[in-house]
């Protein structure tokens, strides 16, 4: 019987993250850091972006978001140690990084719930 390992979902969570990151922060970085502050695009009131937030389909939506992003920046860390650092203590490492991004996650599903 061949062991089944976690490594391969961990590397498809991590294309997803990267995925996410490419497509979607550089439209919020656009309106948050330009279009917003200097007054291209009037910014959303509050009783919009709590209705919005309030959809469950949205927290659903950000909560994968932001576990695809952790985990992609947890696995990018976890190899930039391997490789650029040479760190030997291998699995301290991997749990380290992944449990960073579980806690991050978890306190994405406290803030969003």
């Amino acid at each position: 019987m061949t062991k089944r390992r976690v490594e391969p979902f961990v590397w498809l969570m991590f294309s997803g993250g990267g995925v996410l990151a490419a497509v979607f922060l550089p439209v919020l970085a656009f309106l948050f850091a330009l279009a917003y502050p200097l007054g291209w695009l009037s910014p959303p009131d509050h009783d919009h972006l709590s209705a919005v937030l309030g959809h469950p389909l949205t927290v659903l939506f950000l909560l994968g978001f932001f576990v695809l992003l952790l985990v992609h920046s947890a696995h990018r860390f976890r190899y930039t140690l391997y490789d650029g650092l040479q760190i030997k203590a291998r699995r301290a490492t991997a749990v380290l990084c992944y449990g960073a991004a579980a806690v991050g996650a978890l306190a994405a599903v406290v803030l969003l719930v």
